[in-house]
């Protein structure tokens, strides 16, 4: 049969029925489901009959309901901004409280400090009359001519001494005052966290004891925090005292990666790229100025050396660590070596001795492993796997048992040896690498990153005290050192910078940029190791062109 023939018989009609059906079916489909206000809207599209009066009342009805919801949103929006006033008002009121306790607390021990001032006024006074009481006794004794050969003639004199000594003391304390107002924000911020601990203590304690203690006086708040003022204030630059080239004149590529003191501070060794350990006496450095200094001591190795280590105990033992990964035990007086580790299968960036136990030392590697190691044994005794280069260890100074891992993935692994599972705690804040950790105390642990910042951590309390700036450090090792009171580290600018650990900003620096040859760009060299003489103002610094220079803090 034919499609086309067929198609051309068949004729299509619209039935209207059918469709009107269907639309009332979807309109009756519509208003069930529609809301009240769109089935009157819909009812009233369809022509539905209301007359004017109840198109009044529904227009009644809808302005009454259009007011009753203006109100509520009012209400909801005046009870939004009560709430949030009342927040406001009970923060700013706790601010105040605040406030005021810290004037009070500083009311109190401006009133402690004057008190002090007296006493030591008085004391000096009472000095001052004893002293005379002597001389007058010791001129009674004394003959005219004496007198006057021996007193007045001198007296000009010491009238002028006392004169030039009271402008140079006027002139250090107008310096140490402007370091004061230079670091004021630090400073206030150290004085109010330490006050309002002693005042948390004192409470702690009136509570304990039910009766109350007595609140005024020089109290150790106040004398911690005027020791960490004096010491602040103290310095404002480094001085150079004396200066070793460590290579040879002729070749600039000597870059020193550690320098540190033995137990004693009498010798201090250096070790870099030059594959040496050398090994000088201090005393003689500092005393005999010489434009070579020869060390006393020298020890050759295979590979480049990243680290040194004194032992705390033995004098004449120095461990090191190399690019080859091998960790090695010298003996210096017999320039030998005691014992020699080879687990590491990369380079060993760091190690140290234990300060507690002088048979232990841990290393750490870009072979993302932490070993331990003991001097009675050829095989490592414990072995943390990291998953990320090691750049740093560290033994905390009052246990053989705690060790800070810094770590390429901008962390410190904070570990406790006797169970090695999982760290203790892990410290995050740096934005890079952590390529030195440094303990100041048994509890205040330095980091350092190439995120040019360093950081001072709480480890007992697991919490961040502080953040140092100023230095540059985007890419190499440029060194960390710590004392009791002071971080000192290099920069990629070739300068030491020493920071204060209670203020964020540099209390001094010094450039090596004068060291430069002619013809080389300031940012040829870089700092590349520091180190402190333990609890002095003293320092051993070193450049990457292998310079040598004895720092002192000074006013």
């Amino acid at each position: 049969m034919d499609v086309e023939a067929v198609d051309k018989d068949v004729q299509l009609f619209p039935n209207f029925l059918l469709n009107k059906m269907l639309m009332k079916a979807s309109a009756c489909q519509i208003a069930k489901s529609a809301s009240p206000v769109e089935q009157v809207r819909l009812a009233f599209q369809q022509g539905c009959e209301v007359s004017v009066k109840e198109l009044d009342s529904l227009l009644n009805l809808l302005k009454e309901k259009k007011k009753r919801m203006e109100q509520e949103e009012a209400e909801s929006n005046l009870q939004i901004m009560h709430e949030f006033l009342h927040c406001l008002r009970r923060q700013k009121l706790e601010e105040l409280n605040e406030i005021q306790n810290d004037l009070q607390y500083i009311k109190e021990d401006i009133n402690a400090v004057e008190r002090y001032r007296i006493e030591l006024h008085r004391a000096r006074e009472r000095c001052s009359i004893k002293l005379r009481m002597i001389s007058d006794d010791y001129n009674v004794k004394t003959s005219l001519m004496d007198k006057r050969s021996i007193m007045n003639i001198p007296d000009v004199h010491e009238r002028k001494d006392a004169c030039s000594g009271s402008d140079s003391q006027a002139g250090i304390s107008v310096a140490r005052k402007r370091r004061v107002h230079t670091q004021f924000n630090d400073l206030q911020e150290c004085y109010l966290q330490k006050r309002r601990h002693w005042a948390k203590h004192i409470q702690k304690q009136e509570e304990r004891e039910g009766n109350s203690v007595k609140r005024e006086g020089y109290h150790s708040g106040l004398k911690d925090f005027q020791s960490l003022l004096s010491s602040f204030t103290r310095y404002s630059r480094l001085r150079v005292i004396a200066g070793v080239r460590h290579g040879d004149l002729f070749h600039s590529a000597d870059i020193i990666s550690s320098i540190e003191f033995d137990r004693d501070d009498e010798l201090f060794a250096t070790a870099g790229v030059s594959r040496r350990i050398k090994v000088f006496e201090f005393a003689s450095v500092v005393n005999e100025q010489a434009d070579v200094q020869c060390p006393v001591v020298e020890m050759s190795t295979r590979s480049k050396l990243s680290c040194l280590s004194w032992n705390k105990y033995t004098k004449n033992h120095i461990a090191s660590s190399d690019y080859e990964g091998i960790v090695t035990v010298w003996d210096v007086t017999t320039r030998q070596s005691v014992m020699e580790y080879e687990e590491h299968e990369k380079r060993a960036w760091s190690l140290d001795f234990s300060h507690t136990d002088p048979t232990m030392l841990v290393s750490g590697s870009d072979d993302c492993k932490v070993k331990i190691w003991c001097t009675r044994q050829e095989a490592s005794v414990l072995n943390i796997d990291m998953k990320a280069n090691i750049c740093s260890v560290k033994y905390n100074p009052g246990s053989s048992f705690h060790v800070a891992v810094g770590s390429a993935d901008h962390h410190i692994h904070y570990y406790d040896l006797r169970n090695i599972s999982q760290p203790l705690h892990i410290f995050s804040g740096h934005r890079k690498a952590v390529s030195y950790v440094k303990f100041l105390s048994n509890h205040e642990l330095a980091s350092a990153s190439t995120d040019s910042t360093l950081r001072l951590w709480d480890v007992k309390q697991n919490i961040p005290l502080r953040t140092f700036r100023g230095h540059v450090n985007e890419k190499n090792f440029v060194g960390l050192t710590v004392n009791s009171e002071y971080i000192a580290c290099g920069s990629e600018t070739n300068e030491v910078f020493v920071y204060h650990k209670a203020i964020s900003r540099p209390a001094a620096f010094h450039g090596f940029n004068s060291d430069a040859n002619e013809g080389e760009e300031p940012g040829s060299y870089f700092t590349s190791a520091v180190c402190w003489k333990n609890d002095s103002p003293t320092m051993i610094t070193a450049n990457s062109r292998g310079t040598i220079k004895v720092l002192v803090l000074a006013e």
